[in-house]
C-alpha cells in the first residue's frame, strides 16, 4: 500500500510502526480471554474459543492446541495489525489488485481491506476458506486453493502478499513453487512482499507437533531470483524477518 493515498484510518494503523520491538508471550496470549478492543467495523471477538458462546471454531489441521488458539486470538489480532503489517508493508505500494497467500483466521486480511479496493486470498484449508467467506469484508475474495498451484489466470495482480506462513509449508520445495506461482500471477513490476518468523526457543515450542519448515534469511534473496524476481530485499528484525522483491 501506498500510504501517501490510503485511507485514513489504514494510515493511522499502519504508520504506528513496530519501533518497540515488542515480543508477545504466546503462552500468555493464547490463556488470555478476548477483548472487544480495535477498529469497531471489524469485530474479531469470534476469535475466542471459551468466552464467547456460539458455534464452534475452526481448528486448523496440523496445528498443536496452543498455537491454534493463539493464531485465532484477539492480541495476535492486535499485535498483526499494530506491529507486524507496518513493519513488514512499509514503504510497499500494494496497488489496487491485492492477493494474499495463507490468511489463515484472517488477521491480515481485515486489515488489508481497510485500505485495498479489491483483495483475493488463497487459503488451503476448507474450513478456514468457509470461515473467511462469513467474516470478511465485502471486497475480499475468498478462493479454496494450494499457494503453490492458484487457481488464477497470470499477471492479474498487483502485488502478491503473505504473512507468517511460510514456515507453514510442508518443505522448501514446495515453498518455491509458491515463490514461482507468486511471479506468475503478478502483472510486470509487481511486488511480493510478506513476513515470517524465525526459530527461537520459544517458537519451536510453540510449534511442537506443528509443520515447521523456517526460512533462512540468508538463501531466500537466491531462491526468489530463481523464482524470477529481482530488486530483493530482506531484512531481519530480533525474531522475524520481511521480504520484499519485484516482478521482472
Amino acid at each position: 500500500m501506498d500510504t501517501d493515498t490510503a485511507p485514513a484510518v489504514a494510515q493511522a494503523s499502519w504508520c504506528t510502526g513496530c519501533a518497540c520491538g515488542a515480543k508477545p508471550d504466546p503462552l500468555a496470549m493464547a490463556r488470555s480471554p478476548t477483548s472487544t478492543t480495535g477498529c469497531p467495523e471489524f469485530d474479531i471477538t469470534w476469535h475466542d474459543s471459551i468466552s464467547r458462546p456460539g458455534p464452534a471454531l475452526v481448528s486448523v489441521d496440523g496445528m498443536n492446541l496452543l498455537h491454534n488458539r493463539l493464531c485465532k486470538s484477539a492480541k495476535w489480532f492486535e499485535t498483526v495489525e499494530h506491529h507486524l503489517l507496518p513493519w513488514a508493508l512499509d514503504g510497499v505500494p500494494l496497488g489496487p489488485r491485492l492477493l494474499e497467500i495463507g490468511p489463515g483466521f484472517g488477521a491480515t486480511t481485515r486489515v488489508l481491506a481497510r485500505g485495498t479496493h479489491d483483495i483475493t486470498v488463497v487459503e488451503v484449508n476448507p474450513r478456514l476458506a468457509d470461515r473467511l467467506r462469513g467474516n470478511v469484508p465485502g471486497n475480499v475474495t475468498v478462493l479454496e486453493g494450494d499457494g503453490a498451484a492458484m487457481p488464477l489466470p497470470a499477471t492479474g495482480f498487483d502485488s502478491v502478499v503473505c504473512f507468517t506462513m511460510l514456515h507453514h509449508v510442508p518443505s522448501a520445495a514446495q515453498q518455491d513453487r509458491l515463490f514461482a506461482e507468486a511471479r506468475r500471477v503478478l502483472a510486470p513490476g509487481g511486488v511480493f512482499a510478506g513476513s515470517d518468523s524465525l526459530p527461537t526457543p520459544r517458537f519451536r515450542l510453540l510449534h511442537i507437533g506443528d509443520v515447521m519448515v523456517p526460512l533462512d534469511p540468508a538463501t531466500l534473496p537466491q531462491r526468489l531470483e530463481r523464482a524470477g524476481f529481482t530488486g530483493i530485499a530482506v531484512e531481519v528484525r530480533s525474531n522475524r524477518l520481511r521480504f520484499r522483491a519485484t516482478a521482472g
